[in-house]
C-alpha cells in the first residue's frame, strides 16, 4: 500500500463532495435537531413524567442524545459504503477508471476509508454542536463523544464495504439496511437500556459495535460507568475497522481487475 496514493483517493472524494455538499449540509443539521425535538423533547416529556428518577439519573433527552450521536455516525458510515460505493464500482465505473493510474485496489479501499472517516467526523461534529446548543452537555464532553462515534462510524463503513463489494448489484443493499443497520439502530441501547430487551437478545446487542460506542458516549455525557471497560470497547470497535477493511480488499481486487 502507498499512503500518498491512498490519500489521492481521499482527495478525489473530497473534490467530488465539494461539488455536492449542498445536498447534505442541510440534512446534517436538520436531522439531529428533529430527532432531539421529537424523541428527546416530545417523547421525553412522557418518559420523564412516568419515570421521575430518570434513566441513569438524568432526563430522557440527556440519556438519548449521546446515543443518537453515535447512531448518526453509524448510519453515515453505512451509507458511505453502500449505494455510493456500489455506484463507483458498477454504474459509474469510477473505481475501475482509477486503476488506470498507479492506484491499486488496496489504495482505493484505504483512501476511501479515510474519506469515510472524514464524513463521519463531519456529521458527529455537527451533532456535538447541537448537544451544546441544546445544553445537554458542556463543550468538552460534547466534543469528546466524537471519539467513540468515529470508531463506530468507520467500523460500520468498513463492514458495509465488505458486504457491498460482494453484492452483484443494488438489490441487496436495502436488505442489509433492513436486517442489519436498522435493528442495530433500534436495539443497541440508543433509545432505552438493553436490560429492557429479552434476556436472549441482550448478548446480541452487546455484540454490536454501536452498543459499545453508545455506552462510552453516554458515560462521557452522563458520568456513568460503562458496562464494559472502555479500553475493551475501543479494542472491539477497532477490530471491526480492521476486519471490515481487510475483508473488503480481496473481493474488490477480483471485481475490478481481470
Amino acid at each position: 500500500m502507498s499512503i500518498p496514493l491512498a490519500l489521492r483517493v481521499t482527495e478525489a472524494e473530497a473534490r467530488i463532495y465539494r461539488k455536492t455538499w449542498h445536498g447534505s449540509v442541510f440534512s446534517s443539521f436538520l436531522t439531529p435537531v428533529l430527532y432531539l425535538l421529537a424523541m428527546g423533547v416530545g417523547l421525553g416529556s412522557l418518559v420523564d413524567a412516568n419515570i421521575p428518577e430518570g434513566l441513569d439519573g438524568v432526563s430522557y433527552l440527556t440519556f438519548l442524545a449521546p446515543g443518537l450521536l453515535v447512531a448518526s455516525a453509524m448510519q453515515t458510515g453505512a451509507t458511505e459504503s453502500s449505494w455510493k460505493l456500489m455506484g463507483g464500482i458498477e454504474s459509474q465505473g469510477t473505481w475501475k477508471a482509477r486503476l488506470a493510474s498507479p492506484i491499486r485496489p488496496l489504495d482505493l479501499m484505504i483512501g476511501y476509508m479515510i474519506w469515510s472517516a472524514i464524513r463521519v467526523f463531519m456529521v458527529s461534529a455537527i451533532f456535538a454542536v447541537i448537544l451544546i446548543v441544546f445544553r445537554i452537555a458542556p463543550v468538552l464532553q460534547s466534543f469528546a463523544t466524537i471519539v467513540p462515534a468515529m470508531f463506530v462510524g468507520v467500523g460500520m463503513a468498513a463492514v458495509t464495504a465488505a458486504v457491498t463489494v460482494r453484492l452483484k448489484g443494488y438489490a441487496g443493499i436495502p436488505m442489509f439496511f433492513r436486517f442489519v443497520v436498522i435493528p442495530m439502530f433500534l436495539f443497541s441501547g440508543v433509545f432505552f437500556p438493553i436490560t429492557n430487551l429479552p434476556g436472549w437478545l441482550q448478548p446480541v446487542a452487546v455484540a454490536t459495535p454501536i452498543y459499545h460506542g453508545v455506552e462510552i458516549a453516554r458515560s462521557i455525557v452522563v458520568g456513568t460507568t460503562p458496562a464494559v471497560a472502555w479500553w475493551i470497547s475501543f479494542l472491539y470497535m477497532g477490530s471491526w475497522i480492521v476486519a471490515g477493511t481487510y475483508l473488503s480488499i480481496d473481493p474488490l481486487r477480483k471485481r475490478l481487475t481481470p
